[in-house]
Order: C-alpha cells, then sequence, then structure tokens
C-alpha cells in the first residue's frame, strides 16, 4: 500500500535546507512498493524524484509530481571467503552509519569515506569518493527496481558505468532504476590508503590502523566542513575538474602553487576549491548564500536561500573561475527540477 502525502515540505529533508515544497510524497520502506508506485506514476502521469538523504540536491521552491524518499534498511553478511565479506545494505540506510558499522565489525575498505552525509542508496549514483577512494572500489553490485521492466535485480559494477561523480543513474539512465541495496566487498585485514590530501599527515607513516584513518577523516571533515544540521549545504558543489596535460602544464607555469593530482592518461584533476579561493571567493556571502570561511567548495544558505539565489552565486564562482584560469567548473549536485 501507498501512503501518498499531498503539499509536504521538504525544507528539513534536504542539506541545502531550501525551503521546497512536494506535490506528492511518499515513503518506501520496502522494496515491494515500488510497483505500486509505478501504478501511481503510470496513472497520473507525474515525474519522480527519488529521495535519499537529499544531501546532493538543489530543489527549486515547488517539486512537481512525487516523491518517493527511499527507508529500506538491511544489513546482512551475504557471503564470506578467506579475508573478503560480502556486505549487503539496504538503501535507506545511513551512508555514515554504516562506515561506522562496517568498521566496528571488523570489516575494512569504507572508512575514508567517513562522514560523508547521504544514504546508502544515494552513494552509486553520486560514485562519492573522499581520501583516495571512490565508492566504485568498494562495490560488488547493486540491487535495482527497473521501472522499464518492472522488476528487481542486480547491475555488476561494470554495468553501473560508474565514473568521477557519475554512474549509471545519474547521467545515462537517470530515470529507469530506483536503488533499493548495495553490496559491498569488504576484508577483515586493512587496506589502508593513505597518499591523497593530507590523510598521511594525520596517521602513523607505520602501524596506522583502519580505525585511526577513520577519526582522521572525521577530523579533517569536521575542521573543513559545516555541518548540515547547523548550516545549510550540499558539500562539494562543484567537480574537481580534470584538464589535459596542455592546459596543466600552462596553468602550472602561470601559477606555480597550483594544487593538482595526476589522472590516468596523462591528465590532471585540479583542485576546485583551490581555483576558487585564488579568484577571492573564499569565505564571500552574497545575501543568503556564500562560501564557507573554512572551504571555498561548499556552498551555505545562511538562511532563507532559495535556489535562485544557489544558482546565481554559484554562476557568479563558474564565470570567475572561467575568467581567470579559461578552466569550467560542473556543480556536483542535481538541480530539481532540471534548469
Amino acid at each position: 500500500m501507498l501512503d501518498v502525502i499531498r503539499d509536504v515540505p521538504l525544507q528539513h529533508l534536504n542539506t541545502l535546507s531550501l525551503p521546497a515544497r512536494a506535490d506528492s510524497f511518499v515513503c518506501i520502506e520496502n522494496p515491494d512498493q515500488l510497483p505500486l508506485l509505478s501504478d501511481w506514476l503510470d496513472a497520473s502521469q507525474q515525474p519522480l524524484l527519488v529521495l535519499g538523504g537529499g544531501s546532493n540536491l538543489v530543489l527549486g521552491d515547488r517539486v512537481p509530481g512525487m516523491v518517493a524518499k527511499i527507508e529500506i534498511r538491511g544489513w546482512q553478511r551475504v557471503a564470506e571467503q578467506a579475508n573478503r565479506v560480502r556486505l549487503r545494505v539496504g538503501a535507506g540506510e545511513s551512508w555514515h552509519a554504516t562506515v561506522e558499522r562496517a568498521l566496528s565489525e571488523g570489516l575494512f575498505g569504507l572508512e575514508n569515506l567517513a562522514l560523508i552525509p547521504g544514504t546508502v542508496g544515494a552513494a552509486p549514483v553520486q560514485n562519492i569518493g573522499a581520501y583516495g577512494v571512490e565508492l566504485k572500489d568498494r562495490v560488488h553490485a547493486v540491487q535495482v527496481y527497473d521501472r522499464t521492466e518492472r522488476r528487481l535485480g542486480w547491475l555488476d559494477t561494470a554495468a553501473c558505468r560508474f565514473g568521477y561523480r557519475d554512474s549509471l543513474f545519474k547521467s545515462i539512465e537517470p530515470e529507469r532504476y530506483i536503488i533499493t541495496a548495495v553490496e559491498f566487498d569488504l576484508s577483515r585485514e586493512p587496506e589502508l590508503v593513505l597518499e591523497y590530501g593530507g590523510l598521511s599527515q594525520a596517521v602513523p607513516e607505520v602501524g596506522a590502523t583502519p580505525q585511526q584513518v577513520f577519526e582522521a577523516v572525521c577530523r579533517i571533515r569536521r575542521d573543513k566542513l559545516p555541518d548540515p544540521v547547523e548550516l545549510g549545504n550540499a558539500g562539494s558543489f562543484f567537480q574537481n575538474p580534470v584538464v589535459d596535460a596542455a592546459v596543466y602544464t600552462r596553468l602550472l607555469a602561470e601559477f606555480p602553487d597550483l594544487v593538482a593530482f595526476p589522472e590516468a592518461e596523462g591528465r590532471w584533476k585540479l583542485a576546485a576549491g583551490w581555483l576558487i579561493d585564488r579568484c577571492g571567493l573564499k569565505g564571500v556571502r552574497e545575501g543568503e548564500v556564500g562560501t564557507y570561511a573554512q572551504q571555498a567548495l561548499v556552498l551555505v544558505n545562511w538562511g532563507g536561500a532559495h535556489r535562485s539565489d544557489v544558482e546565481s552565486f554559484a554562476t557568479r564562482i563558474q564565470q570567475a573561475v572561467r575568467d581567470q584560469f579559461a578552466v569550467e567548473l560542473v556543480p556536483e549536485p542535481r538541480f530539481y527540477p532540471g534548469q
């Protein structure tokens, strides 16, 4: 049964704390509800927004159609062999709580992704990543409800088409699948990734433990990023742009302190926060929107902001970076309804 509610406020369900309202709203606690949701959408001919933790969204004042909040729970070890464990987690589980629980049960591999807001089901959409680890590095398969074929099934990592902050679910077939669970391939033996950013300086060079990595990541993120409960934000607002070697060489010659990281095939990932900072836009406020004083990559809602305010300020940042560096910044969050 679907308990559909009309005209529902979403301000407390998106981390930017934008004052959106949904025409229709339903909580999905079991995959068995999804065929009923499909029937409702077919009958009403309304669009669907699948909502996890609301941490990667810029919502309009009015959200048309149906908003389905995914609340599917679950935690199960489905396969164990030697030092590997396959863990299945429901899409509605908190992401950070999942990282924390896995660590407490001696299952390692997710610790670099600690304190990222959102839900387990939302994580594959964005292919979340931090401190040298991306979700795709730890996923075995993703369970989905296929709205086209009207059935549950599993997609392996190749089928998910993971890319940098991208996936099948985000940019290729964004309306087709509803994620219901994720299976992770984790290890009982530590497999630490310490090379990225300031993480290597935050843990011992020798004898570091996954718990120490987890605590260091949490500490670094809390120092740099605002708590969405206290100050509305969607985390990193722009992707780190990836450029070819010629662009990197040009920028490095002009800006010797350029912050960049090597990628495959001779390409380079530029630190978007550094670019914004060098444009003089770190800690700048424009009305109810601004960049966070400790991290230029984070846009914050000081209270009372609407989507139009966020769009205007983000455009200002993009133009400044374009003018100074001839580099394009692409937003990470999804704008809904579309621009």
